[in-house]
């Protein structure tokens, strides 16, 4: 075997562990953060974890954007999105059942599918240009003005009483928050990177860079955190988080890059962007049932996602 994939796949593997234990610790220090703040773990997903674990998608996407090469950086969002739903939903619904909030289900769900939808609208005449991201960012503050404004009617229940010894400071918990958000972009930027070489390596085109590999690797934060989140008993940050990350990639992601310089969007990107507005409907469905993920619609959802791979991407 060659030397260099030799050299990439060690890469890879080491920039996955590193992941886990990223995930672990951010998870450890926003749960924390949010008990003492008395804010939900609904809120903190959709806010601090849903921003941490975007962080990967924006800093490719973005860079991608500035260097010309739209094909992985509009992917890698419209990518990770129907990861998001299909993969990482489906993957810790499948293992443990996953509730979802009523706001959930009533206000994010239905948000994602309109921003997608204006994104299908924006891309329609092939570029996504600096005014269309301007509206995405005006979305964004649209949107956290009213995560700030459920904050408020929303106060997390009342911790039971801990010791001294048992509870961590803040300052613990923010330190905590801070190390892993940087073990997850630092180990996220060496599994993109070695992925991406592996890609090219093979001769594989940047469309299929963005929506498999460079999505995967991007996407790893939302997967590792939402397994972690969900198998501790906190259901609400992982169907948040997931929830949030597919928003904070369009609006924030998708409209920063946009804004450093206009994006040429191929039809092939439409295409996909319909699967993304397709995989959010389902799950809105799945959540008016009985407001919870079931085993079987997690592996519904898996399996969703072999076929779109099979048929978009073979």
């Amino acid at each position: 075997m060659d030397v260099e994939i030799i050299k990439q796949l060690a890469i890879l593997i080491v920039g996955f562990t590193l992941l886990v234990k990223g995930a672990d610790l951010f998870v450890d220090g926003a749960s924390g953060i949010a008990k003492k703040f008395g804010i939900s773990e609904l809120i903190i997903g959709l806010t601090i974890v849903a921003m941490g674990t975007s962080a990967p998608e924006a800093a490719v996407s973005i860079a991608a954007a500035a260097k010309g090469s739209a094909g992985i950086s509009i992917g890698n969002v419209i990518g990770s999105n129907i990861m998001n739903i299909f993969i990482i939903l489906g993957v810790v619904a499948a293992i443990v059942p996953l509730k979802i909030e009523r706001s959930t289900v009533r206000y994010e769900m239905p948000f994602t599918i309109l921003v997608t939808a204006v994104f299908v609208l924006m891309g329609r005449d092939g570029l996504i240009t600096r005014l269309d991201g301007a509206i995405l960012w005006a979305g964004l503050l649209l949107y956290i003005a009213y995560l700030l404004r459920q904050a408020k009617q929303k106060p997390a229940e009342a911790p039971q009483a801990e010791t001294t010894a048992e509870a961590p400071s803040i300052w613990k918990l923010i330190a905590l928050t801070i190390a892993g958000l940087v073990v997850i972009l630092v180990s996220s930027d060496y599994a993109v990177d070695a992925a991406v070489a592996l890609a090219k390596i093979f001769n594989i085109s940047d469309r299929v860079i963005g929506l498999t590999i460079v999505a995967l690797g991007t996407s790893l934060p939302e997967l590792v955190t939402s397994v972690t989140a969900a198998l501790r008993g906190n259901a609400d940050l992982a169907v948040g988080n997931v929830v949030g990350s597919c928003i904070f990639n369009l609006l924030f992601v998708l409209g920063t890059s946009a804004l450093i310089l206009p994006i040429p969007c191929a039809p092939n990107f439409l295409s996909d962007a319909y699967v993304a507005v397709g995989a959010t409907i389902l799950l809105l469905i799945f959540g008016y049932t009985q407001m919870k993920i079931a085993r079987w619609e997690g592996v519904l959802l898996v399996a969703c996602y072999a076929a779109y791979a099979y048929i978009a991407l073979v």
